[in-house]
Parts: C-alpha cells; sequence; structure tokens
C-alpha cells in the first residue's frame, strides 16, 4: 500500500504543482521564469512515475495487457505533450492557454479511469 500513498500524494503534488504554474503562465508572471520550479516538477513526476510502476506490478496490472491502464498511460502521453505545449513551446499565448485547458481536461480523464477503472468514462452510451 506504501507504493499507492505515495503515488496518490505524487498526483496531487504534481497536479498542483502544474496548475500553479500554468496560472503564472496565464497571468504573464516572472516566476514561472524561476528555476526551481523547472527543477522541481521532474522530481515529483519521476517518483510519481516509479510509484505507478511499483504500483502496477504490485497490484499484476499492466499496460497493455488491461485496458484501464492502456487509456491510462495514452492520457498520459497526451498529458505531458500537451503540458510541454502550454507551458514551453507554445508559439502564442492563445495556445499555450488551450494546451493547459486541454492538458488538464486530459488529467481529469486520467484520474477518472484510475478511479473507476472504465477507460470509456467521458463516452455515454
Amino acid at each position: 500500500m506504501l507504493a499507492k500513498y505515495i503515488h496518490v500524494t505524487c498526483v496531487i503534488l504534481t497536479i498542483s504543482f502544474y496548475f500553479i504554474r500554468g496560472l503564472w503562465m496565464v497571468f504573464d508572471s516572472d516566476l514561472q521564469f524561476k528555476k526551481w520550479p523547472k527543477r522541481l516538477a521532474p522530481v515529483i513526476d519521476t517518483i510519481l512515475l516509479v510509484s505507478a510502476i511499483v504500483f502496477a506490478i504490485q497490484i499484476h496490472q499492466y499496460p497493455f495487457v488491461h485496458s484501464w491502464l492502456t487509456a491510462k498511460v495514452i492520457g498520459l502521453l497526451l498529458y505531458i505533450g500537451l503540458g510541454v505545449v502550454a507551458l514551453s513551446y507554445g508559439r502564442t499565448r492563445q495556445i499555450k492557454i488551450t494546451a493547459w485547458i486541454a492538458s488538464l481536461v486530459c488529467f481529469a480523464y486520467i484520474v477518472s479511469v484510475a478511479l473507476t477503472k472504465n477507460p470509456w468514462i467521458f463516452i455515454v452510451p
């Protein structure tokens, strides 16, 4: 259970920190250009990823074997890609804000899949 608690704690830390960094970007704060946020985020995300792998092994659930975990991995890749556009490579402020909002929706999808073990959570039958 320790891996699960570490994982959930890191999920909360990573989304909180990402949300704050996004607000800094939206409001054009100088804090977004400091070195410490750019160094802290990968540390949290690395612990999050390692705990996710350990947790998956412990519960014997694997991506590309179990559909809900596959959906989480695909959602994670999309979330990361949108986050990179939002915080670094978006050419305009509007593109950055749109990517930030889309990444938050993606994060909500990942969490909903994690809680329900249902990859089709956003699709209404």
